[in-house]
């Protein structure tokens, strides 16, 4: 089992920035996938952004791609989004996740993501 707590959320202006952070706990293998994936109203969840705990690979949506950086920090078994460059369709609610990352031509889906946080909503503002 593996517990995810979500922070750093709030409201900002277009262009502006913020850092999501997302604390693990419980049974963190080196194969696991953490990420970020959101919701805007009316609208699916989509992937952002995600590394695998044990290689650092990274992957991005490409909407996130070049403002967004996810990184991580071993020590404290957290996660972070790092949000630049902001703009108004960034605007949902983002949630931490891990699992087994699935990807494809296409992009990454949630299919293999078991473990999920509460969420913490972002909005920007135009």
């Amino acid at each position: 089992q593996v517990q995810l707590v979500e922070s750093g959320g709030g409201l900002v202006q277009a262009g502006g920035s913020l850092r999501l952070s997302c604390a693990a706990s419980g049974h963190i293998f080196s194969s696991i996938a953490m990420g970020w994936f959101r919701q805007a109203p009316g609208k699916e969840r989509e992937f952002v952004a995600a590394l695998t705990w044990g290689t650092s690979s990274t992957y991005y949506a490409d909407s996130v791609k070049g403002r967004f950086t996810i990184s991580r920090d071993n020590a404290k078994n957290t996660h972070y989004l790092q949000m630049d460059s902001l703009r108004p369709e960034d605007t949902a609610i983002y949630y931490c996740a891990a699992g087994d990352l699935v990807c494809s031509a296409y992009g990454c889906t949630d299919y293999g993501m078991d473990y999920w946080g509460k969420g913490t909503l972002v909005t920007v503002s135009s």
